[in-house]
């Protein structure tokens, strides 16, 4: 892929300079005009933002799914590699779908946030609209409805399908699918080259209406999604000392230099050296470390289902939407497809990639997004440490088979 630099820093400090001047402005004769310039120009990058969204999804899922097949045809290994990553990430995906709105029941998030505009608050699908939009009867038409879900579905089959075929053709469309995931990856990062304008006039707009109460959401918001990802974080310990048999002190002091780094950094590939030096000071095989871990960091991301429809429900509650258990299970579900898509990117860019596709399916519009995409270098510290915890975490407890055959021959 290709290299996306994302003014993380700028684009938050343009979110600070929106909500500062809209609570200027909040009553004041300026406030009108302000906001007559102010939303076009947020409407205009959301706009720029949502039409990357549905080829880049589109590109990253084929390619994430046929290379997760690749790596699951492989040796025994491989196989219970990616057993421990589909389970968790089917897991982490139920965390978010239960712990945000448990979260919410009993922390709701501050009043008086103003929903911008006057529209009322959007109609999000039950049951029954989940079960009927998953397939869809033509996926042209589903894409131009912005109906991301059966679109998703279909490159999801598209690709298992593209499985069967010869080395050849399987090639040829990996590599147009590749094409694709990068010309939109550029095609982004140029849009969010201009996110401190975008961020900045919809802060505006946003502290206009509510004054301190947006400000007081956004620090609510980062707490919550952060416990998201706390929970992986503490469940790697217990697996560890369950499944890989490594006391909790032994296994928190090894893996504590990875996770320094990857506070630092907030990459779990940069984080990559560190894990395997972890992994050695725990006794596992060099061979199992040596492979477990690049495959971890490629397509296992323990706390994006959860922390990705955590921020999805969050935003439902931001702009007004009821959320049925239909569209969070579509929310889930969804949410556990495209994280095969993920790639190690900045924060800023796999965070639209990975939750405009599940609002999408839940019904929430895409405005709350792209203001909480302003501050997601602060969760995104949470996203990297728990990840980098359960990959040790996995390749420790991959590595128990392994271990112990050598001991039955040697008796």
């Amino acid at each position: 892929m290709p290299e996306i630099r994302v003014p993380g820093l700028l684009t938050l400090a343009g979110l600070v300079a929106g909500l500062v001047c809209g609570a200027l402005l909040a009553g004041s004769p300026q406030m009108d005009s302000a906001l007559a310039i102010a939303g076009p120009v947020g409407t205009l990058w959301l706009q720029a933002l949502k039409m990357t969204i549905l080829p880049l999804v589109a590109g990253l899922l084929f390619t994430g799914i046929v290379e997760t097949a690749a790596a699951a045809r492989a040796e025994a290994m491989a196989k219970r590699t990616m057993g421990f990553i589909f389970g968790s990430l089917a897991f982490s995906a139920f965390v978010g779908a239960t712990v945000m709105p448990l979260l919410l029941s009993f922390s709701p998030p501050p009043e008086g946030v103003a929903v911008p505009g006057t529209q009322a608050p959007p109609q999000v699908p039950g049951i029954g609209d989940f079960l009927l939009s998953i397939m869809p009867t033509n996926v042209v038409t589903s894409a131009a409805n912005d109906a991301l879900l059966p679109v998703i579905i279909f490159v999801a089959l598209f690709a298992i399908a593209s499985l069967r075929l010869d080395e050849a053709p399987r090639r040829q469309l990996a590599l147009l699918f590749e094409g694709l995931a990068g010309a939109m990856m550029v095609l982004i990062g140029w849009v969010l080259k201009v996110a401190p304008i975008g961020v900045f006039a919809l802060g505006l707009g946003l502290a206009a209406r509510s004054g301190l109460a947006a400000i007081g959401a956004l620090a609510h918001y980062m707490v919550l999604v952060s416990t998201c990802g706390a929970v992986f974080l503490v469940l790697a310990y217990p697996l560890a000392a369950v499944i890989a048999r490594k006391s909790p002190g032994r296994f928190a002091a090894a893996v504590l230099p990875a996770q320094v780094v990857a506070i630092s950094t907030q990459s779990s590939l940069a984080s990559l050296p560190t894990m395997l030096a972890s992994c050695r000071r725990l006794g596992v095989a060099t061979t199992t470390a040596e492979f477990v871990l690049p495959l971890a960091v490629t397509i296992f991301r323990a706390t994006s289902p959860a922390m990705n429809v955590g921020v999805v429900i969050y935003a439902a509650h931001l702009a007004g939407a009821e959320l049925h258990p239909g569209a969070i299970a579509a929310g889930a579900f969804v949410a556990f497809l495209t994280t095969f898509g993920s790639v190690s990117l900045p924060g800023t860019v796999s965070f639209i990639a990975s939750t405009a596709p599940i609002a999408a399916a839940m019904g929430v519009p895409l405005w709350p997004l792209a203001v909480l995409v302003a501050v997601e270098m602060l969760p995104d510290i949470m996203r990297t440490v728990g990840n980098v915890t359960m990959d040790v975490a996995v390749t420790a407890s991959v590595d128990i088979p392994r271990q112990s055959a050598p001991a039955a021959t040697e008796d």
